[in-house]
């Protein structure tokens, strides 16, 4: 096996400035949304947004600070470990008084002072194990692929008892994006794909509300007032925004959208930015993919490549799914934007997943 590069180069700075300017999009959004919610429910017009700031922004940027400066050998070693630790803290949202339950699902960790969503990390944690795992195997195909399957099974059993099908989906095709480039047998990611979509659709026929968002899906106009009432007001708050928007901040559907400041913040941000703005959104995500191949394609350790291409279509996947469900293209997820959505867990795995990204790229 290759050994890693030792030797330093500069980062990417384009991918950097481009995360950066998705998290600064973040803030200038949220400022408009979030305050008349902070007022209402805690009292003061900074709330949401100065703990997006603190505990997501700033929090998460020490994530991706250290994921930037610590030894990519070692990552690789100790991806085990994280995967067991990350499916460990899986198990405690189960436990009462530990666990919090939030719309019927258990996904989180009562901190005290907060709440810790595990599933979140569960996203860079898998990664970094597969393309550990997948760089070094020795084992013959079919092996690999029983192993593989099994992997799978068990962070989706978990996934599954936790009510959240989009992470499960989204680790589920960044697994296959590493697994096809590890060199893998073609015969198997075909024979995974019709797999994983008859289990999907046990889940989705099998859960009320899974079935309700696959059935606005395929027709929008069932029940507006009802079941499409999100995909509604979201398509009437991209339209309402025009080529140049009404302006930051003067977003109206804001205060008809459920969930302005996490799932449906985009239809706000076309809103008050119009079509314009929304290019340029969609054209930063598409930048950061465009990067994130680059460096896949320019690094020679197969570590550093599975674990960038997991990276990259992990965030970009995400981007577009969440844009995707807003305009009516694909099915409503519950998967937040990356980089923008508020959410602490979400935006510090997401920016220790860009440290880690910058990190390989010196290397590149």
């Amino acid at each position: 096996m290759r050994r890693p590069k030792e030797s330093s180069h500069k980062p990417d700075y384009v991918l950097l400035a481009v995360a950066g300017f998705l998290v600064l999009l973040g803030i200038i959004a949220l400022t408009s949304v979030s305050t008349a919610f902070s007022l209402v429910q805690k009292g003061s017009t900074v709330f949401y947004l100065s703990w997006h700031i603190s505990f997501g922004v700033l929090g998460g940027s020490i994530l991706g600070l250290l994921a930037y400066k610590i030894s990519l050998s070692r990552l690789k070693t100790k991806s085990p470990q994280l995967l067991f630790l990350n499916l460990f803290l899986m198990l405690l949202v189960f436990l009462p008084k530990i666990g919090v339950t939030s719309g019927g699902a258990k996904r989180w960790i009562d901190l005290g002072f907060a709440t810790f969503q595990p599933s979140e990390f569960l996203k860079i944690t898998t990664i970094l194990y597969l393309a550990f795992w997948l760089s070094q195997r020795q084992t013959k195909l079919f092996s690999t692929f029983a192993a593989f399957f099994t992997i799978l099974g068990i962070i989706g059993a978990l996934l599954v008892l936790q009510r959240d099908i989009s992470t499960l989906v989204v680790i589920t095709i960044c697994a296959l994006a590493i697994y096809f480039l590890s060199g893998s047998s073609l015969k198997h990611i075909l024979l995974l794909i019709p797999v994983g979509l008859a289990a999907l659709a046990a889940l989705i026929k099998f859960e009320a509300y899974r079935l309700e968002r696959f059935l606005v899906f395929i027709k929008p106009d069932i029940d507006p007032l009802g079941l499409s009432y999100q995909l509604k007001q979201a398509l009437i708050a991209i339209g309402s925004g025009g080529i140049f928007g009404r302006s930051p901040g003067m977003s109206l559907q804001k205060f008809s959208l459920p969930q302005p400041m996490s799932d449906s913040i985009f239809a706000v941000i076309a809103e008050e930015w119009g079509f314009l703005g929304s290019l340029f959104l969609i054209g930063l995500f598409l930048t950061f993919a465009w990067r994130g191949i680059v460096i896949v394609k320019k690094t020679q350790d197969k570590f550093y490549q599975l674990t960038a291409l997991g990276i990259t279509v992990w965030l970009t996947l995400q981007a577009f799914v969440n844009i995707g469900s807003m305009v009516g293209i694909l099915p409503l997820t519950g998967i937040p934007l990356p980089f923008i959505s508020y959410g602490g867990s979400a935006l510090m795995a997401e920016l220790a997943g860009l440290g880690i990204l910058l990190n390989i790229s010196k290397h590149a």
